[in-house]
């Protein structure tokens, strides 16, 4: 018996034996809220893509486990309070719109609801731990370091639950939980399904980036099934004549949020001073922009753009998603009325970049 003594190991025994079995037996997994990080650099930086789903899509425990979940993206993780849907990224704050152009001209939206992010996305429940049954809600907020701890959640009763991005609408994973006497995957199984999971993510990343765009359109972030998406516009560069008219326009699978906007600057300078530059970094306040959520002119177009459009050559579809959820648009119209070079960014990713040459 090693050191122990005959007596020490009984008197173990007898103290475990005063443990409830569910209790001893109880074991914890992990999803990752996005990529696991082995798998990044292949898709994110190889590939210029992601994936907006949980890794593994669906886990399997006992009642009485536990699953963390790892902040590895920028994702989030709501389980609703039962009978509830997910909780949208952008509310309306209770204030109205009052804001002109650089024009100093009051855009369109001017007495319009504000818009902003939920207030429950402020709340981070990462590093804490939760009980889940459905009584009440259970969020992760948004990850805002690089350093923070899964959010722990057990489930106490069998059942089939299901978790949603608020980030990414469509994102979604599930936690199937049985009774102690049923067989689940070991640890082991899970780390495959994870593999295939990831080797399916490149193949479907990398056929994405073969994308082309009907006539008259531009694809903003290619996407495909279960969350994959290219950060970029197709065509990336594009000549035409003016009088021109292009629709932006997301993929009807796409997961994601962007914007398709024209400015007389690169956001994604170091230090960004233009007027594009103002409007990402609003997107770090406690109030964003509203010029950067609504478009910058009346829908439903097209809109004429020069390089004037209000005083600065600007031009936004505002916030789009193919949400059934939201009242975002998912596409936005422009015609170039003015021959010269026009350069587009998604604001949300403003490395994101389009060029488009209008020629007389």
């Amino acid at each position: 018996m090693s050191r122990l003594s005959r007596g020490t190991a009984l008197g173990a025994v007898g103290v475990m034996a005063l443990v409830p079995a569910g209790m001893a037996n109880a074991a914890t997994k992990t999803v990752d809220m996005g990529v696991p990080v082995s798998a990044q650099k292949q898709i994110g930086e190889k590939l210029g893509g992601d994936v907006n789903d949980y890794f593994p899509h669906a886990i399997t425990i006992h009642a009485g486990d536990s699953v963390k979940f790892a902040p590895v993206a920028f994702h989030t993780v709501e389980f609703p309070k039962r009978g509830a849907g997910a909780t949208t990224l952008f509310a309306p704050i209770g204030q109205k719109v009052t804001e002109n152009d650089p024009a100093g001209a009051p855009y369109w939206f001017s007495g319009l609801d504000a818009i902003n992010f939920s207030p429950v996305f402020g709340k981070s429940s990462f590093g804490k731990k939760f009980t889940y049954t459905g009584k009440i809600g259970i969020n992760t907020g948004v990850p805002t370091g690089s350093r923070q701890k899964p959010m722990t959640v057990k489930f106490p009763k069998a059942g089939s639950f299901t978790y949603f991005c608020n980030v990414h609408p469509g994102m979604k994973g599930t936690v199937r939980v049985v009774a102690k006497p049923r067989t689940i995957p070991t640890a082991k199984q899970d780390k495959k399904t994870v593999a295939a999971q990831v080797r399916r993510s490149i193949n479907e990343v990398t056929a994405l980036g073969k994308t082309t765009a009907p006539a008259g359109t531009v694809v903003v972030g290619p996407a495909g099934p279960h969350g994959s998406e290219v950060f970029s516009f197709v065509p990336a560069a594009t000549t035409v004549p003016v009088g021109t008219t292009l629709t932006y326009a997301m993929p009807t699978r796409s997961w994601d949020i962007h914007t398709a906007s024209f400015g007389p600057d690169n956001p994604e300078t170091p230090t960004p001073t233009g007027y594009l530059g103002t409007l990402v970094a609003s997107l770090n306040t406690p109030v964003i922009d509203q010029a950067v959520v609504y478009p910058s002119d009346p829908p439903p177009g097209p809109t004429s753009v020069t390089q004037t459009s209000h005083g600065v050559g600007f031009w936004n579809t505002g916030i789009m998603d193919t949400s059934s959820r939201t009242t975002l648009p998912s596409s936005g119209s422009v015609t170039f009325a003015q021959p010269g070079t026009y350069n587009l960014y998604c604001l949300i990713h403003p490395f994101m970049h389009q060029v488009v040459t209008v020629t007389g």
